[in-house]
């Protein structure tokens, strides 16, 4: 079992920066993959970035590629989302889920995920 909460969203003016961080509870955080995903309004939830446990493999959304980072700290049980050159585009619901998978790639798909955090909001204004 693991419980997920997400915080560091705020609203930020277009080509800003934010740092998103999950804190995971739970012993095992350490053989979950970890996975950033995004709502908007009226949208369905997407994948944004994620971290697979086992090979360190990163992987992104092609629209947040190069500008985003996925991280995480096993020693802190947490997982961040670097966020640079935002864009309007990039304004939604944030949030973290855990996927207790055993591949070496992370997946992007949402029902993957075993256990999600209740979301952080990121507005990203013109």
């Amino acid at each position: 079992q693991v419980q997920l909460v997400e915080s560091g969203g705020r609203m930020v003016q277009t080509g800003g920066s934010l740092r998103l961080s999950c804190a995971a509870s739970g012993r095992t955080f350490s053989v979950y993959d970890m996975g950033w995903f995004r709502q908007a309004p009226g949208k369905e939830r997407e994948f944004v970035a994620a971290h697979n446990w086992i090979s360190g493999f990163t992987y992104y959304a092609e629209s947040v590629k190069g500008r985003f980072t996925i991280s995480r700290d096993n020693a802190k049980n947490a997982v961040y989302l670097q966020m640079n050159s935002l864009k309007p585009e990039d304004t939604g619901v944030y949030y973290c889920a855990a996927d207790r998978a055993v591949g070496r790639v992370p997946s992007r798909l949402v029902d993957e995920y075993d256990y999600w955090g209740q979301g952080t909001q990121v507005t990203v204004s013109y």
